[in-house]
């Protein structure tokens, strides 16, 4: 192996590390906070994606996670019936609905995370332009790419009727 390959190829090991622990971390925050409001987890990163877009249609919101147009339905319903978010008739196709957030309805949600928010905007203001230019590409490539390959598996599983993947165990390997 070149002795400049070595450097690089233990630093994309350690990033791949870091990113799942990150994301492993994520997923524990998500599930906490979601409990303390009596969510699903999925519900809860729906609110967020919703959130984020400011509105989205069911259709986006199954694309985005990977649920069916059912499953999405009843997360749609369990939302609403909580208060969360209102279903609006989409002014450019009447068959289609908007869903947005219940702004008021969210506050006490926004209220666990705003502290967390506070410490992550001082840690990343600590970066320069340039690194936070670089880490955005980061994050941005990876989550489109991570969402192309959510995708795929989602359309390999459809593909195969009957058939049921064991549960995951690990991500070792």
């Amino acid at each position: 192996m070149p002795r400049q390959s070595r450097p690089i190829k233990e630093l994309v090991r350690r990033v791949g590390l870091e990113v799942r622990r990150m994301g492993a971390q994520n997923v524990i925050t998500s599930q906490t906070i979601a409990g303390r409001f009596g969510l699903h987890t999925t519900d809860l990163e729906c609110l967020d994606l919703i959130f984020m877009r400011e509105q989205a249609t069911a259709g986006e919101l199954a694309q985005a996670t990977g649920l069916t147009s059912g499953a999405m339905t009843a997360l749609i319903d369990r939302l609403e019936k909580a208060g969360y978010v209102m279903r609006v008739a989409d002014p450019t196709d009447r068959r289609r609905q908007q869903i947005r957030i219940r702004a008021e309805a969210i506050e006490p949600i926004k209220a666990v995370y705003d502290p967390m928010q506070r410490e992550m905007f001082k840690l990343w203001s600590s970066f320069n332009a340039r690194e936070l230019q670089a880490i955005a590409n980061f994050l941005s490539r990876s989550t489109d790419l991570a969402i192309a390959c959510v995708e795929r598996i989602s359309s390999q599983t459809a593909s195969k009727p009957g058939k049921r993947s064991r549960p995951r165990t690990s991500r070792l390997g």
